[in-house]
């Protein structure tokens, strides 16, 4: 009975190669659309944003979890790059640094126009990927680069902003931010004021994604209730499965699937594990149960690449996003459900909220 024993190593590595190259099939006609990637903020912290500098070449670029041959390699074809600035700029500068930080995403998309499309619609990520380019959107990080302002929040929208995360990791004057959740951070707003009220609907008039990312559980559930349109959470992953604050609780969850909202998972080990050490496995626990709280419906990616200081093993870069489907493949997700986890419903989710009078 033992006769074949050898087999069984052969066996493992042609399934293990069956789902690696079901994950490319897929991804060849439905790249990944990616929530959140921070190489803007490492082409500030390594360049001071001179992209001419020989070493920050996006093909050669070394040293970073992103550059165009990695893209390539991940089947990456829509990418929110993340326009951020610390808190530290509150009231001060931070309407300047999220202008030069949004001109380096224009840039970098001039640069390399065989690589990146500049978009600002679900028609346009469409279209990248039948162009075979990265569609190339801006999301904010931090409803303080608005400097409560709904007039620079209407500036930042006429170029490009198409998602606003209402807080970082501070409160602003109008929404309480995740350490309140942990007590490092006093509640100012019990979640929304009557001024982020005003701005969650301004967004909404707009039609700019409102992500909820980085802010406290009073703050997502009053967003939630109060929008018309669906929201995301550009990088954020499952309570349950890790209890960082970060994270979005089943409650939560359960209100996302009612209002056919989204999480995009979030990458970074200390919110996988809870630990600094965390791998590709972990992060798809935290897919599996997304999808069994709120359903295959709200799950997507934000891998946080470039913004966190570890990853998962099995995901060091952009280029491992074929290995994490292959994993859900191998867990029986169904092709439709890889699909709407990789661009299907993000796009669902845009188009609701591009529709007028949402």
């Amino acid at each position: 009975m033992w006769s074949g024993w050898w087999l069984w190593p052969l066996v493992a590595v042609c399934t293990a190669d069956f789902f690696r190259d079901e994950a490319e099939r897929i991804m060849r006609d439905s790249p990944v659309i990616d929530g959140h990637n921070d190489l803007p903020w490492q082409l500030l912290d390594m360049f001071n944003n001179r992209l001419q500098d020989e070493r920050a070449n996006l093909t050669t670029l070394a040293g970073t979890h992103t550059n165009i041959p990695k893209l390539r390699a991940g089947f990456v074809g829509g990418q929110f790059w993340s326009v951020y600035t610390p808190c530290d700029t509150q009231n001060k500068d931070a309407v300047r640094r999220t202008l030069e930080q949004m001109d380096v995403v224009h840039r970098m998309c001039r640069m390399y126009p065989e690589t990146f499309l500049y978009v600002t619609s679900s028609a346009g990520i469409r279209q990248a990927f039948r162009e075979g380019k990265v569609a190339s959107l801006i999301g904010v990080e931090g409803g303080h680069s608005i400097d409560s302002s709904l007039g620079v929040l209407r500036a930042l929208y006429q170029l490009g902003m198409r998602y606003l995360t209402l807080t970082h990791s501070c409160n602003t004057p109008w929404a309480d931010n995740w350490l309140v959740d942990t007590g490092d951070s006093e509640p100012q707003s019990q979640g929304l004021s009557p001024f982020g009220q005003r701005v969650v609907k301004e967004l909404n008039r707009l039609g700019v994604l409102i992500d909820l990312a980085h802010v406290s559980v009073a703050t997502m559930k009053a967003t939630l209730q109060l929008s018309r349109a669906p929201v995301i959470f550009s990088h954020s992953s499952a309570y349950s499965v890790c209890a960082s604050r970060r994270n979005v609780p089943d409650d939560v969850l359960r209100l996302v699937k009612q209002t056919d909202s989204l999480v995009m998972v979030n990458f970074y080990n200390n919110y996988i594990s809870c630990t600094n050490k965390a791998n590709l496995s972990q992060v798809a626990d935290h897919l599996d149960h997304i999808k069994e709280v709120a359903g295959a419906r709200a799950v997507g990616f934000g891998g946080d690449f470039d913004g966190v200081p570890r990853v998962p093993e099995g995901l060091e870069d952009v280029s491992k996003y074929p290995d994490l489907i292959a994993e859900l493949l191998r867990r029986n997700w169904t092709e439709a459900e890889v699909k709407g986890a990789l661009a299907d419903n993000l796009l669902r989710v845009f188009e609701a909220v591009e529709q007028p009078g949402c």
